[in-house]
């Protein structure tokens, strides 16, 4: 049995089908995305406070870095990239830049207990799974459809790790499906944990449903009709709605898709994607009143979007008060690029180079 050691940093998360290179042995390392080739990878930094790297003066932050230039590393040479472009132009290539979800990663305890629950239980299929030994972890990708086109889920089972502590920030999954109660029904002929019963939506006429599965991750199950994108919702809370909305709408070109205020609960919602909900999946962003910080655990790891430039992608981040964890470029040992970043209240986001995701797939 492995000893769950108390920095996240000893957790390894692979985050999509890329493994960094040799790199790795330096502690706190501030991501973890995975390639299919047989590379260390990195290990995963941990959200540093708030405090360090926001409330900035997003004018001084720009003028700091409109002189500079971004060092790269290519094939063993270095090459230097421009970032003179203009705070205007940044922000309309973010509109126009060509983003999307890639997948969603978390740990489990138990691989082939969540495969088999994810596949009987939600309909999900196994697309591919993939062994590390040398670094002690295996992955699974899961999700309604091929990752070139759809949002999937990315599993990882740490060797000998059996549980993760969750936290209070991570709110849940959103799966679409036809039939609510029958799906419930399902899941609990399987054992599964139903934790709301079917039922209309406080303030609404949307049927859903709650779930946990076996590591305690929920899942809302809402009732829709047939859609491109049954893996539909992240939920995350934040300490600052207005802030999170002002963030994601100008470093991640999000739209609003649609507020919720809802006062006799407390809370505040807001949906944010690429798209209408109904064919897209989208980052559910709540806001519980009075409360500006949360606890993320260990378990649930961050999204990967991709992007036609992590380049204009890092510039666009530090610009509107994020935190780049890992500069863009390349990485070692192949030609993916990356860059990866935490949002302000340290939800963490990997965007991933659209031309190079799809090589990788190959």
């Amino acid at each position: 049995m492995v000893r769950i050691l108390p920095m996240a940093s000893t957790l390894r998360p692979s985050i999509s089908s890329f493994r960094f290179a040799a790199a790795s042995r330096l502690a706190h390392s501030l991501t973890s995305y995975t390639p299919t080739r047989r590379l260390p990878s990195f290990h995963l930094g941990f959200a540093v406070p708030q405090a360090q790297f926001f409330g900035l003066n997003t004018s001084k932050l720009w003028q700091k870095e409109h002189n500079n230039t971004i060092r790269v590393a290519i094939n063993g040479s270095v090459a230097q990239a421009s970032t003179t472009t203009s705070p205007e132009n940044i922000l309309e290539w973010v509109k126009k830049d060509k983003r999307r979800f890639l997948h969603v990663v978390y740990r489990v305890g138990d691989l082939e207990r969540t495969i088999k629950f994810y596949t009987e239980c939600l309909g999900m299929k196994l697309l591919r799974k993939r062994d590390i030994p040398e670094e002690r972890y295996t992955n699974a990708f899961l999700g309604y459809g091929p990752e070139d086109a759809h949002f999937v889920i990315e599993l990882t089972y740490n060797y000998g790790v059996d549980k993760y502590d969750i936290g209070t920030g991570f709110g849940h999954f959103g799966i679409a499906v036809e039939d609510v109660s029958r799906t419930v029904e399902l899941i609990k002929a399987k054992g599964g944990k139903v934790t709301r019963e079917p039922g209309p939506v406080k303030g609404g006429s949307t049927v859903i449903a709650f779930i946990e599965d076996p590591d305690g991750y929920k899942f809302e199950l809402l009732e829709r009709g047939p859609t491109p994108e049954p893996l539909c919702q992240v939920m995350l809370r934040v300490g600052d709605l207005d802030r999170s909305i002002n963030f994601y709408e100008k470093a991640f070109g999000m739209e609003v898709l649609r507020k919720r205020d809802n006062p006799d609960y407390k809370y505040t919602i807001a949906m944010m994607g690429y798209g209408p909900e109904d064919k897209n999946p989208v980052l559910e962003l709540t806001y519980n009143y009075g409360v500006t910080d949360y606890e993320k655990g260990n378990g649930y790891a961050q999204i990967a979007i991709g992007t036609d430039d992590v380049y204009k992608t890092a510039e666009a981040v530090k610009l509107y008060g994020g935190k780049v964890t890992r500069e863009p470029g390349p990485l070692p040992g192949i030609n993916t690029k990356i860059t990866a970043c935490l949002d302000p209240d340290g939800w963490k986001t990997v965007f991933v180079d659209n031309i190079d995701f799809l090589k990788e797939l190959e």
